[in-house]
Formats: structure tokens, sequence, C-alpha cells
């Protein structure tokens, strides 16, 4: 069942357009663009496969969110959306619990960790599939600070970033943890990157300046 979520009026009548997701952040993000959307989460398992790399499990999950909706919606834009943080080659998780979390930042601190955020826009109106998906995954390198426990355990007490790949919401306090971002797209490590959708949706024919 779907939730509308009020933005601007539209002079010019769109396609329902769906985002797949619960997330609060990225409801946020497709807020700015102005456009009448609503909100579905989907009923995936988010587990990686045995052998897939992390942009393939992102890229994998993100199809499998914008189809899971597009079921349920025929006829729908349907935005999907999924991040797996790695650091050396290997997954980074959401934590859970508190410990887990200070573990992940102990872990990450001083280093270097990309960011997997895949993107994709499933066109319900196309008569053909394979046509249907436009599918991108946007990486974003993001230093984290070299600071000790003390500062870490305080932070995951003030912001509980529990359910969280990488146990830091840089949309909040968490940027305070990093030294430096570095992606081509600065809302993907958010989890929606908004560059990449919007050329997307231009190329399904939706505009976002009108007379």
């Amino acid at each position: 069942m779907t939730n509308p979520v009020t933005n601007s009026p539209q002079t010019v009548p769109l396609p329902r357009l769906i985002l797949g997701s619960s997330s609060r952040y990225r409801q946020e993000l497709l807020a700015r663009l102005g456009l009448p959307f609503e909100v579905c989460k989907p009923d995936v398992d988010e587990a990686p496969h045995d052998g897939e790399t992390p942009e393939a499990t992102a890229l994998r999950l993100a199809v499998d969110k914008a189809q899971a909706v597009a079921r349920q919606n025929p006829g729908c834009l349907v935005i999907g959306s999924d991040q797996v943080a790695t650091l050396d080659g290997a997954q980074i998780g959401k934590p859970g619990s508190h410990e887990n979390a200070l573990r992940q930042l102990q872990t990450m601190r001083g280093r270097r960790v990309v960011f997997h955020t895949a993107l994709c826009l499933w066109d319900g109106r196309a008569t053909d599939e394979q046509k249907a998906a436009q599918l991108e995954c946007v990486p974003t390198f993001v230093t984290f600070r070299d600071l000790p426990d003390a500062e870490l355990d305080a932070y995951l007490r003030i912001e509980q970033p529990y359910d969280c790949a990488g146990s830091a919401k840089n949309e909040g306090l968490g940027i305070a943890l990093l030294e430096k971002i570095e992606s081509s797209d600065p809302t993907a490590l958010t989890g929606l990157p908004l560059i990449t959708l919007t050329t997307m949706l231009r190329r399904a024919g939706v505009l976002f300046f009108r007379n």
C-alpha cells in the first residue's frame, strides 16, 4: 500500500512516481525535486549472495526493490536504491547494536571507505522488460577521522546510527567523524544520488522546469 507525500503541484500530468524505500532520508532527498511522489516499502531480502561483489549486491538489490514495488503498481515510475559500504573489499553492514557500531568505527578510523550507492529507475510503461530499467552505481570515497574510542562512543550514544551501514549518519552529527568525502554525486552518500536520478527521470520524459 502506498502512502502519498505532498509536494508542489505540477501543471503537466506526470506518471505516478513511487519511491521504493522506507528511508526518511531518501524521502527528504527526493522531496527536493518538487515532484509529487508516493512511498512504498519493498519486501526484499537484502542478504548478499555468495561470491557477489559489493557493487553487484547494491545493483541487484536496487533492481529487486524497484521490481517488487512495480509489480504492485503497474504503469508507474519506481525508484529503487541500495547502498553497500566496503573496507578493503569486505562489506560493512548495518551494525544493529552499540557494540558492533563501535567496532565498525574503530576499524574505519583513519581509513578510506567506499560506499557503493546503486540506483534503479523502473519504468512500468515500457513494453519490453529489458528496457524498463535504468541502472547505475555511484561510488563515494569517505575518509574517516582518526578519533579516540571515547569520542566514537560518545557519538554513538548521541545519534545511535545502528541501522546505518558504516555506523555514521553523514546527514547528521556523523559528519564530524569524516575528514573527506569524494563523489561525483553529493547526495549519493545519504542514499539517493539526485544528479543520477534527475538524469534518469529526464530520459523517462519527466520535466523539472515548466513555464
